[in-house]
């Protein structure tokens, strides 16, 4: 028999769950599921046959390499902070492990060691990074077995509302960890653009921005992620000129919040006195000018064209210019704005979440006899089924289910540090996708 221990059983695991249980209904496998919650766990096994539920503490080493020893595979669907301590017990007791998170510098390490003990550790197999690794490589290498020279690659993503379920004027509600939404985008965006380096600062991001329109879904913008140019070595595309991956969100988002950004309310490093004393508005005065015109006025006139009457009926939609009180004590700006939004953009009671991505590539084929701009567009849309099987919680956990199916089946033979942009991994991976309802449509120009 077959052994899965999955570490975790949050929002984002139910389907992985549901996925592996229905698979150990017709394989030899088991399932363990290990969470701080007793409860939780019980409750995404639902009293299968083939599955095992127990509470876990990952700081109880004993008990966790007790556990990772009777495993033949673990899924750690933990904090990314905690995957190379579980990964470094894999490696030492020769068990395979599958994260869908980004690969650590200390995961990186692990590399060597992994291979010697025969074992994967398989990382970024989510949705991004994911599928779309996937997804990009598929259409990738097609262009290469053209003989094709891929000149522009773009990648966006976002996890958003159903537009049955989008009733507020930000066009957006909550549909993962908030606290990455309040934080998103901090830093300095890095990217290729015809062949040079750009760079956006954390306070202009939000404003620089492109249109993105999705057939039968609309118009969205997105602005670009921390980091693209490491991904021309990843992907294999070190030619290429132009490489940004970026976040999608609704088309008007991005300049309400620049707002926050602007004024410092997204930031996390130092605390606010007697924070749980203060009103909505006394919480964005805190950071306008000391003037004696009403907040508004005072707003306007610090951000000056920054505002207008949309952007000002989504703050006051929210409830900024109240004096409603957060009672958040020891609180950040970014943890009041978090407790903010999250009064606000909460999922109701059926609403449905919605994934979509989008690739774009341009691409040439040297020595045609009419050179010419070849394009492919791929989108993907996933929707949710409700509060449990969201669009997140699919896209996340089929593939990491699916790819832990094909380790244990041995089609998936690598070991070592690996993510899923091999056609070892990514073929059987994207066709069982399309199987289940996650599948890309491609358009070429």
């Amino acid at each position: 028999m077959k052994k899965i221990l999955i570490l975790g059983a949050g929002r984002s695991a139910s389907t992985l769950i549901e996925y592996l249980l229905n698979v150990a209904s017709t394989s030899d496998y088991e399932v363990t599921v290990a969470d701080t919650s007793l409860e939780l766990a019980l409750q995404k096994t639902k009293k299968h046959p083939k599955s095992r539920a127990i509470a876990f503490d990952t700081s109880d080493e004993r008990k966790t390499g007790e556990e990772i020893e009777r495993a033949d595979l673990v899924i750690s669907m933990l904090p990314a902070f905690l995957h190379p301590a579980i990964a470094r017990q894999c490696v030492k007791l020769k068990k395979h492990l599958v994260t869908a998170s980004y690969v650590s510098s200390e995961m990186k390490e692990l590399d060597e060691e992994a291979k010697k003990a025969g074992v994967i550790l398989m990382n970024e197999s989510g949705l991004d990074p994911g599928i779309d690794h996937a997804s990009a490589m598929k259409i990738i290498d097609h262009i290469k077995a053209e003989g094709g020279k891929l000149t522009v690659f773009k990648s966006y993503t976002g996890g958003l509302i159903a537009p049955e379920s989008d009733d507020n004027p930000w066009g957006y509600k909550f549909t993962w960890a908030p606290k990455n939404v309040i934080l998103a985008g901090q830093g300095t965006a890095k990217y290729l653009e015809n062949g040079k380096y750009a760079f956006i600062p954390y306070h202009k991001l939000f404003t620089r921005t492109e249109p993105i329109s999705i057939d039968g879904y609309g118009d969205f913008e997105g602005y670009a992620n921390r980091d693209s140019v490491g991904y021309r070595s990843v992907y294999g595309i070190e030619g290429v000129k132009t490489l940004l991956r970026g976040t999608l969100r609704k088309e008007g988002y991005c300049e309400a919040w620049n707002v926050f950004v602007q004024l410092g309310m997204t930031d996390d490093s130092y605390i606010i006195p007697h924070s749980e004393e203060l009103t909505n508005k006394e919480f964005l005065e805190l950071f306008l000018p000391l003037e004696k015109e009403d907040t508004e006025t005072r707003l306007l006139d610090y951000l000056g064209h920054e505002v207008n009457n949309e952007i000002l009926y989504k703050l006051e939609w929210l409830g900024l210019f109240g004096d409603a009180k957060l009672g958040i004590k020891n609180a950040t700006p970014a943890m009041m704005l978090q407790a903010l939004l999250e009064e606000k953009w909460k999922l109701k009671e059926g609403d449905i979440d919605m994934i979509v991505m989008q690739h774009q590539f341009e691409y040439e084929i040297p020595g045609e006899k009419k050179p010419k701009k070849h394009k492919i567009e791929s989108s993907l849309v996933v929707k949710g089924d409700d509060a449990i099987h969201t669009a997140m919680a699919k896209t996340v956990g089929l593939p990491v289910g699916i790819i832990t199916k094909l380790i244990l089946e041995a089609t998936i033979k690598l070991t070592g540090v690996q993510i899923p942009t091999v056609k070892e991994i990514y073929e059987p991976l994207l066709e069982e996708l399309e199987g289940l309802g996650v599948r890309f449509v491609e358009k070429v120009g």
